[in-house]
C-alpha cells in the first residue's frame, strides 16, 4: 500500500513538474516585451528566482484546490518572494486558470486591465511565468533590491 501511495505521489509531482516546465521563457519574454515595446517601455529580464516563486504558488493552488493571490498558508506575494530568497522592492502577480497554453494565458492577462497594468509597470525589471497542473498560470513581476 505504501509503495502505491509513494508511486502515486511521485507521478503527481512528476506530472506537475513536467507541465510546469513546458513554459518557454523565450516565448514569455517575447510576449511581455512585445507589449512593453509597444508602450515605449524598457524590456524585462527573465528571472529563474521569480520562476521558482511562481512555480511554488501554482503548485500550491493545484495541490490544495484553490485559486487566489493568497497562498494556502495565508502567504502574500511578498512573503513568497522573501521565502524564495528573492530580495525585492516592487512586485506584482498575475494568475490565470484554464488557458491551454502560454499564448492564451498572455492574451487573457493583456485583456485584463489590472493584469495588463502589472505587465506595463515601470516599477518592475524582471518577471517569470509558471504553469501548474490544471492549467494554473502564475506570472510574477518584480524589481530586486532597492
Amino acid at each position: 500500500m505504501k509503495k502505491r501511495q509513494l508511486a502515486a505521489a511521485f507521478l503527481f509531482l512528476w506530472a506537475a513538474q513536467a507541465q510546469a516546465q513546458d513554459v518557454d521563457p523565450a516565448a514569455a519574454l517575447a510576449g511581455v516585451n512585445g507589449l512593453r515595446e509597444g508602450s515605449g517601455l524598457p524590456p524585462l529580464a527573465y528571472s529563474a528566482g521569480l520562476e521558482q516563486a511562481a512555480l511554488a504558488h501554482a503548485g500550491d493552488m493545484a495541490r490544495n484546490g484553490f485559486f487566489s493571490h493568497t497562498g494556502s498558508s495565508g502567504s502574500t506575494l511578498g512573503t513568497r518572494l522573501t521565502r524564495a530568497g528573492y530580495g525585492w522592492c516592487a512586485a506584482a502577480e498575475n494568475i490565470a486558470k484554464g488557458q491551454p497554453g502560454l499564448t492564451e494565458a498572455m492574451a487573457s492577462w493583456q485583456a485584463s486591465r489590472g493584469h495588463r497594468k502589472n505587465m506595463l509597470s515601470r516599477e518592475v525589471t524582471e518577471f517569470a511565468v509558471a504553469r501548474g497542473a490544471g492549467n494554473i498560470w502564475v506570472m510574477v513581476l518584480a524589481r530586486p533590491g532597492c
